[in-house]
Formats: structure tokens, sequence, C-alpha cells
């Protein structure tokens, strides 16, 4: 209801000339239409599936590497040590400002869009990862011990399902982060996506352009942040009913 409230709203202001310069806000009606053309043409099919593949390879190799190294250095203190300052060093460093030094080492190619959400998705992904590791309640790990299970044993049965939540809190969150960083990498850098079609509209004053590609980027956002939502609570779904009847 509130979603139909405001482009209705949408609507009436473009169209009564509410706003200064009427251009500056086309009624939702028009971008609707332009989204068909868009679509039709293959126009936007083609630079949204440019964009999606980045941020595909780029999400999940950044995301599987922020686990798997978040596992090891959560589970071994002797990693944790070693890699701690190296990690405490880089991760303020904001995605974007890699950039230009990027750009010197890789070049204007499909790596650079890659490599920005494989950094942007690492290192949440990593944090969220170690702090899900560390904070298991360690009675479980106890127990699992005395009852002959190995190292290896643990941390795949007990360790790691109980890490879950904090894991899939990092990978939903960074989940739409990628679509904001790979939109502001194609707007710098590269001349195909989503983030090359904003400024190609741009430099044409298409609003309504402009507004289909803003709109692409959060339907994208919330279905790639439901999906992980989703996909944790299925995967959780057993552990959470287990410690229900244990209580």
């Amino acid at each position: 209801m509130p979603v139909a409230i405001f482009l209705a709203l949408w609507e009436i202001i473009a169209r009564v000339d509410v706003l200064p310069g009427n251009f500056l806000l086309p009624p939702f009606s028009e971008v609707v239409v332009e989204f068909y053309h868009l679509s039709a043409s293959g126009v936007l099919g083609e630079n949204f599936l440019s964009s999606l593949i980045r941020v595909l390879i780029g999400f999940c190799a950044g995301s599987i590497a922020g686990i798997v190294i978040g596992t090891v250095m959560g589970w071994n203190k002797v990693a944790d040590r070693a890699l701690n300052p190296l990690i405490t060093l880089f991760y303020p460093i904001p995605t974007l400002g890699w950039i230009p030094l990027l750009m010197l080492w890789i070049g204007i190619n499909e790596m650079l869009p890659i490599t920005l959400i494989f950094i942007c998705s690492f290192f949440p992904v990593l944090y969220n990862t170690i702090t899900g590791i560390k904070n298991v309640d360690r009675d479980y790990i106890k127990a699992a011990r005395s009852l002959g299970a190995s190292d290896m044993k643990v941390l795949t049965t007990v360790v790691i399902p109980l890490a879950l939540p904090n894991i899939f809190t990092g990978l939903r969150l960074e989940a739409g982060m990628a679509w904001r960083v790979i939109i502001a990498a194609e707007m710098v850098a590269i001349p195909t996506g989503i983030g090359a079609l904003l400024m190609k509209a741009e430099s044409l004053i298409r609003i309504d352009i402009i507004i289909v590609c803003l709109i692409v980027l959060a339907i994208m956002c919330l279905i790639f942040e439901k999906f992980f939502a989703y996909l944790e609570a299925r995967m959780t779904a057993r552990w959470r009913q287990d410690a229900i009847h244990n209580r």
C-alpha cells in the first residue's frame, strides 16, 4: 500500500508540473514505458547481464575466500595472530579507494569490477565468520570432544553450523553492497553494465533511463538480500529446532 501511494503521488506531482523543469521528474508511467523500450530493444538486458555476471563472480569468490580464511582465523589462534594485523590494516580502506591502484595494476577490463566486488565482499564476510566461530559456546565443543570427535569433526559438525547466523549476516549485508559497488565501478571505468548505462543517460539528460537503472539496482539489492535471508532460515531451521527442544 505505501508503495502504491508513493507511485500515485509521483505520477500526480510530475503531471501537474509542481517542480520547476518538468523534465527533472518524468511521470512514473513514462518510466514504465521506457523500461519496456529498453527491455524490448535488449539494451537493458545486455547491460544488466554484464553487471550480474561481474557481481556473481566477484561476490562468490570474495565470500568463499572470506568464509575459508575467517574459519581458519576463528578456529586457529596462531593463524588469527598472524593474519589479524594485515586484515586490520586493509579493512578500513574504502572499496572504491582501490580503483586508481587497480586501474594501474590490472587495467580497465572485466577484472577491475570483479576485483572490486571481491574486496567488497571479502572483508565483511571474513569478520562475520571470525566472530561467529569465536562466539560458539565452548561447552558444545567440549561435549563433542568428550564423545571422541576429532578437531575437524568438531569444526564441521558443531562450530560452523552454530556460526552460520553470523556468516549469513555478512553475506546478506554484502549481497546488496556488491550491487552498489559495481554500479560505482562501472560509472567510473567500465563502458558496459548498468552503471555505464546510467552515465550515458546522464550525458543525454534522460532522467527516465536513470530512474529505470536505479529501480533495477534497488530490485536486485532486495532480491539478493532476501535470497540469503531465505537460505539462512532454511539452513539454520534444524539447529534452532534442536535448541528449542533442548531447553
